[in-house]
């Protein structure tokens, strides 16, 4: 088992809880805010709310996140961040439906500054999409946690002088970039073809542990590691 599994997801919902100290606790919380928030928003906007309430929602059920006690109560056992997560907004929503305007509450905490205008560019760029809220909201989770993975790797090259070199490969981490450039990248990488192709193959597998580490933070048990990161994928690809 790896040192990170021990620090997962469930540990920063206990620290959020339990933690007697109101600045340590906003901090656990403001974490999962952070890179969470997005499919919250579109989950919100898929049960047939209009921007403005989408956001009014988002930010208070995210202000609610990070005041309420019930977060104390957070089961590890229910397995996966992600089904918690979405079944404490499905709840939220519910509670919310006959007010005629959300409030906002934070308990004296300040609401994270989160980033409304892109999250709608992004749900009005899609097409019309007839799955439920709950599929759109497990390929918004899909994608914000590859995002917290290539952000990590980001990071490690930014630490190793490399982030230039991460930048001009990053379409081909993704399987996105074509093949047929391999020849003239490499030369204004200033390398030979097949030292670009093994670096790419590392940074691949590099992007690849990465990701399982930020799956694997996400439950409780990490024998679902597996069929968690199948239901990722499968969700990129819906």
């Amino acid at each position: 088992m790896d040192g990170r599994f021990k620090t997962t997801h469930w540990s920063l919902v206990r620290a959020g809880g339990d933690s007697a100290d109101p600045v340590q606790r906003h901090e656990a919380l403001a974490t999962l805010c952070r890179i969470y928030w997005p499919p919250v928003y579109d989950y919100i906007r898929c049960r047939g709310n209009d921007a403005e309430s989408a956001r009014d929602l988002t930010q208070g059920f995210f202000a609610q996140l990070l005041d309420k006690e019930y977060v104390k109560k957070a089961d590890r056992e229910r397995g996966k961040f992600r089904s918690f997560l979405l079944t404490c907004v499905k709840g939220y929503v519910a509670d919310e439906r006959d007010r005629v305007q959300a409030r906002k509450r934070g308990g004296g905490l300040t609401i994270l500054p989160l980033e409304f205008e892109t999250a709608e560019s992004s749900f009005l760029y899609e097409p019309a999409d007839p799955r439920t809220p709950e599929t759109i909201f497990d390929k918004r989770w899909a994608v914000a946690v590859v995002k917290q993975a290539v952000s990590r790797l980001e990071q490690e090259m930014e630490r190793s002088g490399k982030q230039g070199q991460l930048k001009r490969l990053r379409p081909w981490l993704t399987g996105k970039g074509p093949a047929s450039r391999y020849e003239t990248l490499a030369a204004d990488l200033g390398m030979s073809e097949q030292a670009l192709r093994v670096t790419i193959h590392r940074l691949r597998r590099r992007l690849g542990h990465l990701l399982r580490e930020e799956v694997a933070s996400t439950l409780s048990d990490r024998a679902q590691l597996d069929a968690e990161m199948h239901s990722l994928f499968e969700a990129l690809g819906s």
